[in-house]
């Protein structure tokens, strides 16, 4: 920069200065179709689909988590599952 010159010249000529958020703040694992639905990362289930979304499956360990989660949205279902089979097989129990 030369002397004399101001700093704000040089942030108002700025050619990367483009108001994006960078890659690593939240909300750029969602879907596109996730976000017209008005999901962000604010919700609840925005903010789940957002954490799913940057598992990377090439890494062993965001594998894992990825069977955790599959394995902890399952479970109540084939809970409730059993239960319903397990009433109509003994409905007087």
């Amino acid at each position: 920069m030369p002397p004399g010159s101001d700093v704000r010249d040089w942030l108002e000529e700025d050619p990367d200065d483009d108001d994006t958020e960078p890659s690593w703040f939240p909300g750029h694992g969602l879907p596109e179709h996730a976000r017209q639905q008005g999901l962000t990362h604010h919700t609840q289930e925005g903010a789940l689909l957002d954490f799913a979304g940057r598992l990377d499956p090439a890494k062993p360990f965001h594998r894992a988590v990825a069977w955790v989660l599959l394995a902890v949205f399952c479970f109540p279902v084939l809970v409730s599952l059993v239960r319903v089979v397990a009433a109509l097989a003994f409905p007087y129990r």
